[in-house]
């Protein structure tokens, strides 16, 4: 629905870019609108936008004045399921702030929230990847646990583990960085890259975590041990063990890859954001051998499948549709300009890269 500017919240989430005048995008779709954003939108005197009807501190938002409404079919599923993320989001959070505090891990109350909110993203895959876009920097760390969770239950669930063991994964995924809270709030909460000791201090968290969840007996035995190696690599590297350690259970193998790809499609205090095919094409290229390569292709094909027709912006600026996907280069798809109708080759053209999803 579109709605004039000052009726805007915090909160509200953009259905469409917000564009310049000179035809570049100031702030993306998908974007949660935070008090800095409301007042670029001031600043560049936008004076209507398109945003999504959702819960906003769990009351139904709609502004006082709507200009008109976007279709039905727009609306239907997206949004609901938003909802219900961005709620298990915060809800994660205050468990977050109560661990800090030091109270223990309820998985119980974990699986509450993450095991409907996987069986609603399961039916309609394609909002999996679509989390990334309402990450903030603030809240980076919330977001990131049932984003992984999620992307590690999709992830169990097409390489056909049993269905206790894909709630499992997802249980895991949610919780391999709950050591975190053991990990000093002026660490966690700094703006710019860590020193070499802050880092060795994050790096204890996978111990942490295990720690935390040593005496449950909701999660197997086997799920505490990937949540332990979920930044063990393939090729003897990472920690906490390293070279020194077992090869990474098939559970970890899941969780290191979902973990990876949405920390780096994330926008970070210290770093930007970067696209699903730009991270893949990493992950495939920079960190061979660090993964599981079954792993990477599943996910690597939920991400192509639900891209053909996607607006994405290219790393000069350009603005493109994604036409067509070749399997052998899955990264770098054709894409049609939108500003000359030209088709362009990114496999044939390695300089480019897509720089965003629109």
């Amino acid at each position: 629905m579109r709605v004039k500017t000052h009726y805007l919240v915090e909160g509200c989430i953009l259905s469409k870019d917000i564009v310049g005048r000179i035809g570049n995008p100031i702030i993306n779709k998908k974007t949660i609108l935070n008090t800095e954003m409301l007042d670029v939108l001031n600043a560049f005197l936008v004076s209507e936008v398109s945003v999504e009807k959702i819960k906003i501190d769990g009351q139904q938002y709609h502004p006082r004045e709507v200009i008109d409404e976007e279709s039905e079919e727009d609306l239907k599923e997206e949004p609901s399921f938003i909802s219900d993320y961005l709620k298990a989001v915060q809800t994660y959070k205050q468990y977050f702030k109560n661990w800090q505090a030091g109270s223990k891990v309820e998985v119980a109350k974990i699986r509450e929230i993450m095991i409907p909110l996987l069986e609603k993203a399961l039916n309609n895959p394609s909002v999996i990847f679509s989390l990334h876009h309402y990450c903030t920097k603030e809240d980076y760390l919330y977001h990131h646990a049932i984003s992984v969770g999620l992307i590690s239950g999709y992830i169990a669930q097409k390489k056909r583990f049993d269905h206790g063991d894909v709630t499992q994964i997802t249980l895991a995924g949610c919780l391999v960085d709950c050591g975190m809270a053991k990990i000093s709030p002026s660490i966690l909460e700094k703006k710019t890259v860590l020193t070499a000791q802050e880092y060795e201090e994050v790096r204890k968290h996978p111990l942490y975590s295990l720690q935390m969840l040593q005496r449950t007996t909701i999660l197997k035995e086997t799920v505490k041990y990937a949540i332990l190696q979920h930044h063990e690599r393939l090729d003897g590297s990472g920690y906490p063990k390293g070279k020194y350690g077992t090869a990474p259970h098939s559970f970890s193998r899941v969780v290191s890859v979902a973990d990876v790809y949405h920390a780096m499609t994330s926008e970070r205090s210290y770093r930007k954001k970067q696209s699903p095919f730009k991270v893949m094409e990493m992950i495939l290229h920079d960190d061979f051998g660090k993964f599981d390569i079954s792993v990477i292709k599943i996910l690597l094909a939920g991400i192509t499948n639900y891209a053909i027709g996607s607006k994405v912006r290219l790393s000069n600026g350009a603005t493109a549709e994604i036409i067509f996907i070749d399997e052998n280069a899955q990264t770098r798809p054709l894409v049609k300009l939108l500003d000359s109708n030209e088709l362009l080759h990114l496999d044939r053209n390695r300089e480019l890269f897509i720089e965003e999803i629109m």
